[in-house]
């Protein structure tokens, strides 16, 4: 798992990281130039495009001064710089760069008001007027210089961070910063990179390797955690010479209902090809035929109006919701499953069952797994003005019921009774169709059936099921659910 930071902690890193290498301040900053630039080299290659580069005092001017030294070195003569005078004060290691650039051939603009700026002309914007740290929204001539460049609209590249987003924190619904269309950040993505939010302020971003202390990063106090293929990889068991379908668990899915069998037969086919040694469909009579013509390894177990599953403890895992619908039959048979204290999968129509029972929540079985998206969870804790107050809410409730809520988004939150969160990077608005969250169920369930830690389960559910998009979305631009179903044990198999 990578931890992830503040920007307070990440400005300790580079501290401590300048007093334990050794490495010069000023040296540090070259290198996070030099990573930016290669990033940078790959996406635009076309050396006779003019460049704008805006940088303010600070040590984020410092980086954009230093990528413009290395700009024009790699064939870029079509820059100019912008120097942003809004203060007295200079870093160090800024006024090292301006003094080198003093010396070159570059164009120069110093601004000292936003009104200064007229009839800029240029094909991309670099943005390095403020870095990280910023907890309000611009305003006065900052203000005003990001309005008149967003106005400009350009391809904007931002240094680490877009000038006026915040790192970590609420993210302020009336943004008025920098609107870039990729950052390039060092050694680590920010933490607000990973919330819808975010695309207020950049539609991609991509991680460079400045050589910032890896361990003392590791080290830090963080509640943050990506996870990385490599983890996937740890935590997967091959199987074994000699198991069998007993091996592997039996799996319970309670899904489905008239009018939606398709929920019932995703979530129990991605159950099935996750690994399950057994899947029973628990689904309504007349979903039998569809379900033995498409799924035959598959167990039907008839729902009629009963309110019991008999003896639940036979089943390693039992989900429920998917294509459920609402009903007092559905929720009694929910209550019962919740008395009988066995962890469950709860989604889509069961927790909509469940908000309307908040009696209920706090008897949930410890090592549950909640699936809600954002108006599933919003029903469930109450409405949320943003996802940052969302997911602290999450962080919360994990820990009090002492279960694991997956947050769903397209980066995954997956808050778990320890306190932590790990945020899940893979999956694509390919995937954005019906039937997603069925077959994510399925493969928790099927990873809970195999004995694995409902914590375990939840991300390696996720990461593979987006994995799966992802790899099918390389030559698609829509990738459907049932694709997604039957790619898992390619998935798998290629991670072990």
């Amino acid at each position: 798992m990578q931890t992830l930071l503040t920007s307070a902690q990440m400005r300790r890193t580079d501290e401590f990281t300048i007093a334990n290498k050794p490495i010069a301040s000023i040296d540090l900053m070259e290198k996070a130039a030099r990573a930016f630039v290669q990033s940078f080299l790959r996406d635009e290659f076309d050396s006779t495009k003019n460049i704008a580069i805006f940088c303010g005092k600070g040590n984020n001017g410092g980086d954009g001064l230093a990528i413009a030294y290395l700009l024009l070195h790699n064939g870029y003569e079509n820059i100019k710089i912008y120097i942003v005078n809004f203060s007295d004060k200079q870093s160090d290691d800024f006024a090292i760069n301006r003094q080198r650039l003093d010396e070159s051939r570059y164009r120069k603009t110093i601004i000292n008001k936003a009104a200064d700026l007229k009839n800029i002309k240029t094909d991309i914007i670099i943005d390095a007027i403020l870095g990280s740290g910023l907890n309000k929204p611009l305003t006065s001539d900052y203000a005003d210089l990001v309005k008149y460049i967003n106005k400009l609209n350009k391809k904007v590249y931002a240094v680490d961070v877009p000038t006026g987003f915040p790192a970590e924190g609420e993210i302020p619904s009336d943004y008025n910063g920098i609107k870039a269309y990729k950052t390039i950040c060092f050694q680590r993505p920010k933490i607000n990179f990973f919330f819808p939010e975010s695309a207020l302020a950049t539609e991609k971003h991509e991680v460079v390797a400045i050589g910032l202390d890896e361990n003392f990063i590791q080290n830090q106090d963080s509640d943050f955690f990506l996870i990385e293929e490599s983890d996937i990889r740890h935590m997967l068991k091959p199987r074994k010479l000699f198991s069998h379908k007993g091996t592997y668990g039996h799996a319970l899915i309670i899904a489905g209902n008239t009018n939606t069998m398709g929920a019932a037969l995703l979530s129990s086919m991605s159950c099935l090809y996750t690994g399950a040694g057994l899947t029973t469909a628990c689904i309504p009579q007349s979903g039998l035929i569809a379900l033995n013509t498409t799924l035959p390894e598959v167990i039907a177990l008839p729902r009629d109006e009963y309110r019991k599953v008999d003896n639940p403890a036979k089943y390693q895992a039992i989900a429920i919701g998917p294509g459920l619908g609402l009903s007092a039959a559905h929720e009694k048979l929910l209550e019962n499953l919740i008395f009988d204290n066995q962890p469950l999968v709860i989604d889509a129509d069961a927790l909509n069952m469940l908000s309307e029972r908040p009696d209920l929540i706090d008897k949930l079985p410890e090592n549950s797994i909640l699936t809600p998206h954002m108006k599933e969870f919003d029903r469930l804790f109450g409405e949320h003005q943003n996802w940052w107050d969302r997911l602290q809410t999450a962080k919360v409730k994990a820990q009090q019921l002492k279960i694991v809520i997956m947050l769903k988004n397209q980066f995954t939150f997956i808050c778990v009774p320890k306190g932590r969160i790990y945020i899940n990077p893979t999956g694509n608005p390919a995937m954005a169709q019906g039937g997603m969250g069925d077959v994510l169920t399925g493969i928790i369930a099927a990873f809970l059936a195999q004995k694995y830690a409902s914590t375990d389960a939840a991300i390696l559910a996720c990461y593979i099921h987006g994995k799966a998009g992802d790899n099918l979305a390389m030559d698609k631009i829509v990738v459907s659910a049932s694709q997604v179903a039957k790619q898992i044990p390619v998935e798998i198999k290629h991670l072990m």
